[in-house]
């Protein structure tokens, strides 16, 4: 089915990507998620950056099309595989093939995509098709019972993306920023900002509050700007108790990264929230980007509410 994902996060707890015994770097991705979570657009835009990829690949078939990509040489460095559950042995299947694929001289980074119930299921009737775990039942149920296959990879996924928030753009432009052929043994920061009154953000590995500083929603020359314009910005940064908050902000990402790379994380969400994430977070998070690049780390910001009120 036409996957139409929309909503924003990603928790990631990935490997690096291993040097085969035939000593050809092999860059290997297998996607898989929840039906509607967006593995089309993942597909497309993995295609986008450079990799081959195999979609809806039977699940038997997974170990001997790595083999394949092996031989190819240069034509499958950098290869991914899209399976869902269609395959019906695909839970069990998944752990097993994995780790022989380890055995095997490969370290695969697998993505798991996930939404909302209700995202799904608005998905699903927008397409007017039936879940493919539906069986005559209610759609509920499909989802319900694909939830329970799911369980075991979910948790064994390098890369977390819930795609409640996302529209096929971002979603697409996440896959670009986090597989787009820079040097992916590094830690990458994505810093976050999110309005409290929206939700908590389900796939940050640090959540940090800044409603402590003035909001300039008060400010009517400010009100209708964001924290992207300058005037915001100068605002937020010069209250009392921003610069320390961004600098120990900073140490503290700074202390971890040595940690996390030495664990195999190659991925760091910050999530930054204020009440609607139009201004004081957004402010933060650009600042904070700023200055991790500054120091040499690679950093993107990204604003989940901005323009949602």
């Amino acid at each position: 089915m036409e996957e139409n994902p929309a909503g924003a996060g990603v928790a990631t707890h990935p490997r690096p990507s291993a040097r085969t015994d035939s000593g050809t770097d092999i860059d290997l991705v297998i996607v898989t998620g929840v039906s509607g979570g967006g593995r089309s657009t993942v597909a497309r835009a993995l295609e986008n950056v450079g990799f081959y990829v195999v979609d809806n690949l039977p699940q038997r078939l997974l170990l001997d099309m790595v083999e394949l990509a092996r031989a190819a040489g240069s034509a499958g460095r950098r290869t991914a595989v899209v399976l869902d559950v269609r395959s019906r042995a695909f839970t069990v299947d998944l752990g097993r093939a994995v780790r022989e694929l380890r055995e095997r001289g490969f370290s695969p980074r697998v993505v798991f995509l996930d939404a909302d119930d209700e995202v799904l299921i608005r998905r699903f009737e927008n397409v007017r098709r039936p879940h493919p775990l539906q069986d005559g039942r209610r759609l509920v149920d499909g989802i319900a019972d694909e939830r329970l296959l799911l369980a075991e990879a979910r948790d064994a996924a390098d890369i977390v993306i819930d795609t409640t928030h996302l529209n096929v753009n971002q979603l697409r432009a996440r896959i670009e920023e986090l597989f787009g052929g820079e040097d992916t043994r590094r830690l990458r920061v994505t810093t976050l900002s999110f309005g409290f009154k929206y939700g908590l953000p389900p796939d940050a590995d640090f959540v940090v509050d800044v409603r402590f500083l003035p909001n300039p929603f008060w400010e009517p020359d400010l009100r209708d700007l964001t924290g992207r314009d300058g005037a915001v910005s100068a605002y937020v940064l010069s209250q009392s108790g921003a610069a320390a908050f961004v600098d120990r902000l900073v140490d503290l990402i700074h202390s971890t990264v040595p940690g996390f790379e030495r664990e195999g994380k190659r991925y760091l969400t910050v999530a930054v929230g204020c009440t609607g994430g139009k201004h004081r977070s957004v402010a933060i998070v650009e600042e904070l980007a700023r200055r991790l690049r500054e120091g040499r780390l690679t950093a993107i910001a990204q604003h989940r509410d901005l323009g949602r009120e």
